[in-house]
């Protein structure tokens, strides 16, 4: 890679990743997700997705694919999605169903990594449309993707709820029912459980 074209993509490459955990960042801190809006996408700054970011950089989409088209496979993305709980392919694994170990499924994703890969899709769709950006834009992408008919139905049934809301009603609006009710209802849940795990018959 030539000199100019390798600062050319490394200031690019370095400007977007940061742009857009920036912006996640305040759709985090606007939900009440403060922890994970801070430490949101930081393995995008290791050598092992930021060489790949930089070689492969694009601009308009992610550079992920760019590396697939080229060599194969994503190292990049593979080590991204295993560290990054808002990726619905983090949660996929074998049924316990002993005759189909032969498939990964979609396992449901805790509300709160829903609510954090709704404020990343919306980021991301901000970040690549620009100027063409519209509250449909993030449901639109992700009816045209395959995403919806990998991920877990309860996930993917949530996630989509919360798209139709933005396309509809606005950010504030979403933000606003995420905050006040989606992660309530998520929080009170995740008591219940620990209460059934931690009751006499469970222990």
């Amino acid at each position: 890679m030539r000199f100019k074209k390798l600062i050319r993509n490394f200031c690019g490459h370095f400007t977007t990743i940061t742009r857009h955990k920036i912006v996640v960042m305040k759709h985090c801190f606007k939900v009440g997700l403060y922890k994970q809006g801070l430490l949101h996408d930081l393995s995008k700054y290791s050598p092992t997705e930021f060489i790949p970011g930089v070689k492969y950089f694009q601009g308009n989409k992610s550079p992920n694919n760019q590396q697939r088209l080229v060599e194969g496979c994503s190292e990049a993305w593979l080590h991204h999605k295993g560290r990054n709980k808002h990726h619905f392919e983090y949660w996929m694994d074998y049924p316990l169903n002993s005759r189909e170990v032969h498939k990964l499924i979609g396992i449901e994703m805790p509300i709160r990594y829903v609510a954090e890969m709704f404020c990343d899709r919306v980021a991301a769709s901000k970040i690549y449309s620009k100027d063409a950006y519209t509250d449909r834009s993030p449901l639109e992408y992700y009816e045209q993707g395959p995403a919806k008919g990998i991920m877990n139905e309860r996930t993917a049934a949530l996630l989509h709820h919360l798209l139709i809301m933005l396309a509809e009603k606005g950010e504030e609006k979403t933000f606003h029912y995420i905050r006040t009710k989606l992660l309530k209802k998520g929080r009170r849940h995740h008591l219940k459980k620990r209460r059934i795990q931690n009751s006499p018959k469970h222990s």
